[in-house]
Order: C-alpha cells, then sequence, then structure tokens
C-alpha cells in the first residue's frame, strides 16, 4: 500500500489545523458553557439538574436545526469564496439569516405554548418526571429568549470560518464564555448581592451572554466588512433561483440530521425511563464532558469544507480528491488519539460532580468509557459525510443516516428495551454498533464520487 495516497504532506495538515483548531477551540469554549452550568446547576441537586438537561435537549433540537440550515448554506460559501464570487457569498449569507430567524420563531412559539407536552416527552416513564418538568419549564420559558440572538450568531460566525477567518469567531466566544460564566456565579447562587435564582438564573445568564455575543459578532462584521455582509437596505434584494437550490441541499442535509436528532431523542427517552432523576443526571453528566472532546467534529466538518470546498470552486477536481482522501485518514487518526485521552477525562467526575448521587457519577464514567471506545468512528463517519457535502452531495448522508437508523437503529433500541432488562450505558454500547454499517456505506457511496462538483460555476452569480 502506497502510504502517500493516504496520508498527504506535514504542510498539508498544518493547513487544516490552521483553520480546525480556532474552530474546535470555539466548540470548547461552548461546550465548556454547558459543562460550567451543570456544574453550578449540580450543586443544586439531580432534580434541578435534571430539569436543566431535559430542556437543554429540546435546546439540542433547535441547534441541530439551525446547523442543518447553515451547512446547506456552508456548501455554497465555501465554493463561492473559492470562485471569489461576492455577490454569490452574499446571497448565501441572506440566506442563513432569514432561514434561521423563521426556524427561531417557530421554537420560541413552541417552548412558551407546549413547554409541559415536550418536557413530557422527553421523560418517558421517569418517576420523577413531575419535579424535574417544574424545573424544566422555568429554565426553558428564559432559554427560548437565546434562539434569535443563538441564530444571527451562528449565521455571522459559521460565514466568517467558511471564507478562512476563524479567529474572530474564537475571539467572541471567549467573552460570551466569560460573561456567561460570570452571571452563573452571580444569579444561580446569588452572590454580590443579587438574589439566588438557581435553575433560573443559570437561564438568565445564557441569555445574558448569547445578546452580548450576537451584539460582538454584528458589531466585528459591521466595522470589517467581510466580502459576504450586506447593508439591510439591501438585505431582501434576494436571488430567488439561487435561494431555492441553497433550500433544497439543505432540506436534504434536515432529513439527514433530524433523522439523527430523532433516533437521539428517542434513544434519551427510553433510558430516561429506565430509572429515576440519577439516570437523566448521569447520562447528563457524562455527554457534558463528552462533548468536550466532540468539538472536534466542527473542526474536521470546517477544514474539510474550506479547504475541499475551496479547491472544488476553483474547479481543481482532481487536487480535491487527493485532499478529501487525506483529511479522511487524519479524521481517523485524530479520532484514536481523542478516545485515547477521553478515557482518563474520569478523573473530572468527582470535581465537576461531586454533589450528584453515586449512582449518577457511576453512570457518568461508564458512559464517557463507551463513547471514547465510538470515537474513530465518529472522526471518520463526519469526515466522510463532510466530504459529500463540500461538493454538494448532501443525499448521501440523508439515506445512510435515515436508511440505517430507520431499519437498524430504531428497531434495535425498542427491541432492546422492550426484551431485556439492560441498563441506559448497555444499551447504547449495543445500538450504536450500527454506526459501522453507516462508514460502510458512506465509503461505496463516496466512491462514485457524486460530490466531486463545481457548484460555484453552475451558480453563478
Amino acid at each position: 500500500m502506497n502510504i502517500k495516497k493516504y496520508i498527504g504532506p506535514a504542510h498539508f495538515y498544518k493547513m487544516a489545523l490552521g483553520i480546525a483548531v480556532p474552530v474546535m477551540l470555539q466548540a470548547l469554549l461552548q461546550s465548556l458553557v454547558s459543562l460550567i452550568d451543570n456544574f453550578m446547576v449540580a450543586g443544586l441537586g439531580d432534580i434541578k439538574m435534571s430539569g436543566v438537561n431535559v430542556t437543554n435537549q429540546l435546546l439540542f433540537i433547535f441547534i441541530v436545526a439551525s446547523n442543518t440550515l447553515v451547512s446547506g448554506g456552508a456548501i455554497f460559501m465555501s465554493q463561492f469564496n473559492g470562485a471569489k464570487d461576492r455577490e454569490g457569498m452574499q446571497q448565501t449569507f441572506r440566506y442563513k439569516v432569514l432561514t434561521i430567524s423563521v426556524l427561531a420563531t417557530a421554537a420560541i412559539a413552541l417552548s412558551l405554548l407546549l413547554p409541559s407536552q415536550m418536557l413530557g416527552l422527553l421523560l418517558n416513564s421517569n418517576s420523577q418526571s413531575a419535579g424535574i418538568i417544574a424545573e424544566g419549564k422555568t429554565y426553558l420559558s428564559l432559554i427560548a429568549l437565546t434562539f434569535i440572538p443563538m441564530g444571527i450568531s451562528l449565521a455571522i460566525g459559521s460565514s466568517l470560518r467558511e471564507i478562512g477567518k476563524v479567529r474572530a469567531p474564537l475571539i467572541i466566544s471567549v467573552a460570551a464564555t466569560l460573561v456567561n460564566t460570570f452571571f452563573n456565579w452571580v444569579l444561580i447562587y446569588g452572590n454580590l448581592g443579587a438574589p439566588r435564582m438557581e435553575v433560573a438564573g443559570a437561564a438568565i445568564a445564557t441569555v445574558i451572554a448569547r445578546a452580548f455575543e450576537m451584539i460582538l459578532f454584528i458589531g466585528y462584521a459591521a466595522g470589517t466588512k467581510p466580502p459576504f455582509w450586506v447593508k439591510a437596505r439591501s438585505f431582501f434584494n434576494l436571488n430567488l433561483r439561487l435561494f431555492a437550490a441553497i433550500l433544497r441541499k439543505s432540506g436534504i442535509i434536515f432529513l439527514s440530521e433530524m433523522s439523527w436528532v430523532l433516533t437521539e431523542t428517542v434513544m434519551n427517552a427510553v433510558y430516561n425511563g429506565r430509572g429515576g432523576a440519577e439516570i437523566v443526571s448521569g447520562m447528563a453528566g457524562g455527554w457534558a464532558i463528552a462533548n468536550l472532546f466532540m468539538l472536534v467534529f466542527g473542526g474536521i466538518h470546517t477544514s474539510v469544507g474550506v479547504i475541499v470546498g475551496g479547491t472544488l470552486g476553483r474547479n481543481e477536481l482532481e487536487t480535491a480528491r487527493i485532499q478529501a482522501r487525506w483529511l479522511r485518514s487524519g479524521a481517523l487518526i485524530v479520532g484514536f488519539v481523542v478516545a485515547a485521552i477521553e478515557c482518563f477525562s474520569v478523573f473530572l467526575i468527582p470535581v465537576v460532580f461531586g454533589n450528584l448521587s453515586a449512582e449518577a457519577r457511576l453512570i457518568t464514567r461508564n458512559m464517557l468509557w463507551v463513547i471514547a471506545l465510538y470515537m474513530p468512528v465518529w472522526t471518520y463517519l463526519n469526515a466522510q459525510f463532510a466530504t459529500a457535502r463540500s461538493g454538494g452531495d448532501t443525499i448521501m448522508g440523508a439515506w445512510v443516516d435515515g436508511g440505517v437508523n430507520t431499519v437498524l437503529f430504531l428497531p434495535g433500541i425498542f427491541l432492546l428495551a422492550a426484551f431485556t432488562k439492560l441498563g441506559p450505558i448497555e444499551m447504547f454500547a449495543i445500538v450504536k454498533l450500527t454506526d459501522f454499517v453507516k462508514v460502510g456505506i458512506a465509503h461505496w457511496q463516496l466512491t462514485t464520487e457524486r460530490w466531486l462538483k463545481n457548484l460555484a460555476a453552475q451558480h453563478k452569480s
């Protein structure tokens, strides 16, 4: 085997890391916000932490949906950037802001009108559901106010990353994280003379931080005027043909991502029905720490999109094919390194979640070890999906995710729930074996090279 076919030169990976590392650091900061929230709320006990966690599962659906809309735009933004098509970039940015704003408005309406119903679906038959829903409603009614600021920040930050400007989003995220941490400390426990607001305080701190983040992003973009930035008076000058093309790509990605979200939500609901608050809080603790390591996914996706997408936009198809192969190999190696480090993260549990019950901490530890085992599979699968999307092949992810989840994952989780007494960790470890099937199908699909396209030339402004 010719190793150089699969492993690129050092300078290539240095370039990729130059894009990926700031993105991963930004994701790390966002995960730290979640970890800090969990750490501070954990001091209030299992019930209150469970209320925040169940609400965050709903927030997770909104975040994935928002990222889906952004991902459709990212395909075009990276290629238009490679082609130096300023008008194409501006049309793509308009698409992001408009679609995310509509989504955020719908999410706010649902959160305010149907909070108990949505939280109840996630808790299934949990023995302490009444107390958890009460705390969750308090948190959700306030956290819904973050949806629009979060969406605007995502539209600007993602566009900056897709044109290679990765440092500004990182710096802004640092500032927002510091604001969130400070107001968590002040409002959750009532420091500096503030009232002790507990769960409501955690939500208000997040609202303040998200609003601050949005103001910084708007100020930076208005001041530096990146090529995608548009003035308010020309914002609605839409190229409807391009808008529709991006929306079609986003729609297919949406089906793929929502298939994944549906399976994860169903899985969480099944887990939550396997016990009391210790299950919900223990699983939440495991994911809060694991998310610190899953930041590599965003770095992989962005570096593949910027490098391969830009190369496709310049119509250098053979170079794009080689770069994509090098990046997939690099993603696999990164997965093994991250998995090894994650195994030792269990030593954080007594420090971060010392106030949780012993049962909850045991669940957190075992969850982290299982997630670490799957990390190389997930990093490689993310690189496969990113390769396909860089050239506009969004169908691959939709039918790989949708097909495997529908035929294998969901039936598997229901069968295990109905016919076994397995705990949540064991169930998770077994059903996630289906991800190996996804890798195999995705590999076959990439060999068809439907993704090897110059979309910028097809949709030239």
